[in-house]
C-alpha cells in the first residue's frame, strides 16, 4: 500500500507533508475534496503529531439538525488546533481536519525528514493561496471568512440516524475503545428513546424568566484556575430558553459542573459558521483547557472527535485559590498542541 493511501488510525504518528507536496494536492481554491487547507496549517508543515481520531462521525453545527456527518480520508491530530491568525483572530480554537494525502505516516523510530531545499518558496506559495481563499472582501458587502468549519457541509456527507455503520466504524477504526463504545451506546439508547417520547429536557437547564441575569465579571486571564459552578447556581443565570445573554448552556457542559480547569483564553470574536461573518463579543466569555465536548452526552453528537471548546460566562465560574483544589484530577485534563 502506498504512503498516500495508507489508512491512518488513532495513535499513529504522522508528519505533515512539505508545502510543495501539499500544493500538488490542492485545487485553485486551495481545497481538496472541498476541504480548505488553511493559512494556520502552513506553519505545521514538517511537524509530527499523533492521530487523535478518524473523522467517521463529526457533528453538524451549521444546518441546525444536530445530526452527524462523515468526512472521507481525513483525521484530526492531537493538539493541532487553529489559532485564528489567518481568519481575523477567531478564538474558536477548532481542531483542524487533515486529509490523509497531507500527512505521512512515520515508522517507529524514524528520524525527522529534512525539508526540501525549495520549501521556503513553496511555503510562501501555499500561504498566499490559503490566504487568498480565506476571506472575501466584495465591495459593499461584509467580510466573509472561509475556513474548515464554514465549509464542513461541502466537505462531508450526512450520516443517517437509522444507519448503524458509522457507529460501528467509530469502534472498528480505533477511534473508540470497546468499553467506551458499549457504555456510550447504552446511554444513547436511553436518551434517543427519551427524545422520541419528548421526555428529554432540551436545553438541560433553563430559568423561569424570559430574560437572563447579567452575571458579575471576574476579568479572568489565561492560566488562572476556576471551578465550574453547580447546575443550580448556573440555572439562576439562565432565561427560559436556557441562555445567558444569547449564550447556550448545553448538555455537554452540564457534565463538567463542579470540576476545576485552567482558563485557556478569553473569547472576544468568533466566525459564524453559517455565514462566515465575524461575531464580536463584548460580554465576558472564556474557554477552559480540557473542558471540551466529549461526544458522549448529546443526541446527534455520539463519538464526534471535534472536541469543541464550549464558551463559558464568567458568572458560571469561580476562582480557585488553593493548591489542593488545583491538584484535583479534573484540573489535569487539557487539549494542548503535542507535536511528536
Amino acid at each position: 500500500m502506498s504512503e498516500t493511501t495508507a489508512t491512518l488510525r488513532k495513535g499513529d504518528v504522522v508528519e505533515v507533508r512539505s508545502a510543495a507536496e501539499i500544493l500538488s494536492t490542492l485545487d485553485e481554491r486551495g481545497e481538496r475534496d472541498s476541504l480548505p487547507f488553511m493559512p494556520e496549517m502552513v506553519a505545521m508543515c514538517g511537524r509530527r503529531y499523533t492521530v487523535a481520531a478518524r473523522t467517521e462521525r463529526i457533528c453538524d453545527t451549521i444546518t441546525g439538525g444536530w445530526g452527524s456527518r462523515t468526512m472521507a480520508d481525513a483525521v484530526v491530530l492531537d493538539g493541532a488546533s487553529c489559532d485564528g491568525s489567518g481568519h481575523g483572530g477567531c478564538a474558536a480554537a477548532c481542531l483542524i481536519y487533515w486529509k490523509e494525502s497531507w500527512l505521512r505516516k512515520v515508522a517507529d523510530g524514524a528520524t525527522e525528514r529534512s525539508a526540501p531545499a525549495d520549501d521556503d518558496a513553496a511555503r510562501d506559495s501555499l500561504l498566499a493561496l490559503a490566504l487568498r481563499n480565506a476571506r472575501s472582501d466584495a465591495d459593499g458587502e461584509p467580510i466573509r471568512f472561509r475556513c474548515q468549519a464554514t465549509q464542513a457541509i461541502e466537505a462531508s456527507f450526512p450520516v443517517s440516524s437509522k444507519d448503524p455503520r458509522s457507529l460501528v466504524r467509530a469502534c472498528s477504526s480505533g477511534n473508540v475503545p470497546v468499553g467506551r463504545f458499549i457504555r456510550v451506546m447504552a446511554r444513547a439508547v436511553v436518551m434517543e428513546s427519551a427524545k422520541r417520547l419528548h421526555l428529554l429536557p432540551n436545553p438541560p437547564l433553563r430559568g423561569e424568566s424570559g430574560s437572563s441575569t447579567r452575571t458579575p465579571r471576574l476579568d479572568l486571564q489565561p492560566g488562572e484556575w476556576v471551578r465550574i459552578k453547580s447546575p443550580e447556581d448556573i440555572r439562576a443565570t439562565l432565561n427560559d430558553k436556557g441562555k445567558n445573554r444569547g449564550l447556550w448552556f448545553d448538555r455537554e457542559m452540564l457534565q463538567l459542573c463542579g470540576q476545576v480547569f485552567r482558563v485557556r483564553h478569553r473569547v472576544d470574536r468568533l466566525i459564524d459558521e453559517r455565514t462566515g461573518e465575524m461575531i464580536e463579543l463584548s460580554s465576558d466569555c472564556v474557554a477552559l483547557e480540557g473542558a471540551v465536548c466529549s461526544g458522549e452526552h448529546s443526541v446527534g453528537r455520539w463519538f464526534c472527535p471535534r472536541a469543541i471548546y464550549p464558551y463559558w460566562r464568567e458568572g458560571w465560574l469561580e476562582r480557585v485559590e488553593t493548591e489542593a483544589e488545583v491538584s484535583l484530577p479534573s484540573a489535569k485534563a487539557t487539549r494542548q498542541p503535542t507535536p511528536v
